[in-house]
């Protein structure tokens, strides 16, 4: 019997509106995987980045198109060929690797090698508010080791005060993110304010496409720099050598796991730093993303921090430790309502 594929779209709402420098959101949608020998199921996700053109009806459109041919799972390059888009890409690599998983009786971590003592500790994602919000925020957060905090709009002075007043109350790490919100003049002024509050590194600080600007921010900053938008896959890397510190991989841009781990092993080769990061999106695909923590520096798997009803479980935290689960394939459960 052939594979079977089947695409269902995930609404996830919001304990809070995420708000980033481009867009703003109160529901996450997520498009659902299964996969199925007809013995075993695997569950994957796929999260589009609207920033790339993609949508959960891109994804369950282009399979309409173009149907599973092969019927072993184990095929992995023929099945998830780079001609596939890379949100659509990424929701079946992440069920092929759980139906994968399930059918040899190890969690994937075992299957990479990979020991999962060796994740690190995820940030928390804060978005852009108002600073009596984003003070309630923190007071929800607790003592959550690591933060992350979304800039990108206001004047310089307010995202400067918005740092400020954090780390007023805050004592843990805090890194930065600006989504591509300012120009190389206004990045390499805020951050010189914002040196003075330990900060980890920042994030994309301007449009994607202008490594050089990168450069001339890195070249006048004491707080190192790091890419989202401007690093996409393995491919993008070749063009930042010397301009940025690290780099952001996610599933979603890399097409799911065997993406990411390409990626990742052509930054340490160039010497870069790694952040494993994530969309707002459920345990499945957070899970996915915990699984292959143990090969980076930095985490930012905080999405199933950010909805009200995950009905999923998988990964869990300690401290903000990524712990992984033990169960086969990616060791994800569908929660079951009362």
């Amino acid at each position: 019997m052939g594979l079977s594929l089947s695409i269902t779209p995930l609404a996830l709402p919001l304990k809070h509106p995420f708000k980033i420098a481009r867009s703003e959101e109160t529901v996450a949608r997520t498009a659902l995987f299964r996969v199925s020998d007809g013995a075993t199921e695997g569950i994957g996700e796929s999260t589009p980045i609207a920033r790339y053109g993609e949508s959960v009806e891109s994804v369950e459109r282009y399979f309409q198109e173009n149907h599973l041919t092969l019927d072993d799972p184990f095929r992995l390059d023929d099945l998830l060929n780079e001609d596939i888009p890379p949100a659509a890409r990424e929701g079946l690599d992440l069920a092929l690797h759980d139906l994968i998983g399930k059918r040899l009786g190890q969690p994937l971590y075992a299957l990479l090698g990979l020991d999962p003592a060796r994740t690190p500790v995820t940030s928390f994602t804060i978005g852009i508010s108002d600073p009596e919000t984003t003070l309630r925020k923190l007071e929800e957060i607790g003592n959550h080791p690591v933060l992350k905090v979304k800039l990108g709009l206001g004047t310089a002075r307010e995202q400067v005060e918005t740092i400020a007043a954090i780390r007023d109350r805050y004592t843990g790490a805090i890194r930065i993110d600006a989504n591509e919100g300012w120009s190389v003049e206004s990045a390499i002024e805020i951050l010189r304010e914002l040196a003075k509050y330990e900060i980890e590194f920042c994030e994309q600080p301007i449009p994607a496409g202008s490594p050089e600007g990168l450069r001339a921010i890195r070249e006048r900053s004491e707080i190192p720099i790091v890419t989202d938008e401007d690093s996409l896959t393995a491919n993008d890397l070749v063009h930042l050598i010397g301009c940025v510190d690290g780099v952001n991989v996610k599933l979603a841009k890399t097409g799911g796991i065997r993406g990411a781990i390409a990626m990742i092993h052509t930054a340490r080769a160039l010497g870069m730093k790694i952040m494993l990061g994530c969309m707002v999106e459920s345990a499945v695909a957070a899970t996915a993303a915990a699984h292959i923590s143990p090969l980076v520096d930095w985490a930012d798997i905080d999405g199933p921090f950010l909805t009200k009803d995950d009905p999923f479980s998988g990964v869990s935290y300690k401290n903000g430790k990524l712990i992984l689960p033990n169960e086969p394939g990616l060791g994800v459960k569908e929660r079951v309502a009362v």
